[in-house]
């Protein structure tokens, strides 16, 4: 019986569970702040703060494909990947995600204008962000393909965020919860395709290890946005600069 070779890469379906099983162990739905969000024990100053800090992420997320696309020479590859930004610009009648977030925005109470403005974003949920942006820009696009594969694991937290908001704040409705119900069936399409790439392009065990550490580092991105609006807004160590309650308000804002 010969002996498997020295690095030799793992298979397809090997290769596939060990990126599903980085969503297992450090998705940020396991966070505390999601637990405390979708239990309904967050107040309306920490629902306000997640979304003006989430905004930062949503209104780059277009940023960061256009500079994927930029280094595309495949015309196929570059046809399949700018539905995303697609599904977050939308076009100029309907809009898209980020115009869903920014109606968030404004039912928990918020002037959408200010939370686009960005001026409240935290500094660590700013330098997290920009950190993806850059790792998309820079790294192979093997790694930025293989960071994207945390939509493999959204739908969950999304069915979970929607059940949760319903039942606990009275801004929730089909128009406020409008980003993560059509989130449900953009990211599987995605997530199709993202997937396929990578499991045929990571060829070689060194390729393998260089995606499921993008993947991890995608990861990291998430989760310390989290730990930013704990620190911040839960045990009310808010830094200069960012979001304080009463600011950035819309004109008769309900409690959420």
């Amino acid at each position: 019986m010969n002996a498997p070779k020295v690095n030799a890469p793992q298979s397809r379906a090997e290769f596939e569970q060990r990126l599903r099983r980085i969503g297992d162990e450090r998705y940020h739905d396991k966070h505390p702040f999601h637990a405390r969000l979708h239990g309904g024990q967050c107040t309306p100053d920490e629902v306000r703060a997640w979304v003006i800090n989430r905004w930062q992420y949503q209104s780059r997320i277009p940023m960061k494909d256009a500079a994927f696309l930029s280094r595309v020479t495949d015309p196929d590859l570059r046809r399949r990947w700018r539905s995303r930004i697609e599904d977050h610009d939308g076009g100029v009648t309907e809009g898209g995600g980020i115009r869903r977030w920014l109606a968030l925005a404004g039912a928990v109470g918020l002037d959408p204008d200010y939370v686009a403005s960005g001026v409240g974003v935290m500094p660590a949920t700013r330098f997290a962000v920009d950190a993806y942006v850059r790792f998309v820009r820079d790294m192979p696009l093997l790694d930025a393909v293989a960071a994207s594969l945390t939509e493999m694991f959204a739908p969950k937290i999304h069915t979970e965020r929607i059940e949760g908001l319903l039942k606990h704040y009275d801004f929730a409705d089909d128009t406020s919860l409008a980003y993560f119900r059509n989130r449900l069936t953009e990211a599987p399409k995605d997530v199709a395709f993202g997937l396929n790439y990578v499991l045929d392009h990571a060829d070689t065990l060194e390729k393998q290890d260089a995606a499921a550490a993008a993947l991890t580092f995608k990861t990291d991105v998430l989760w310390a946005q989290l730990d930013a609006l704990w620190h911040g807004y839960v045990e009310g160590n808010i830094p200069p600069g960012a979001w304080r309650p009463d600011e950035g308000l819309a004109k008769g804002s309900a409690t959420p």
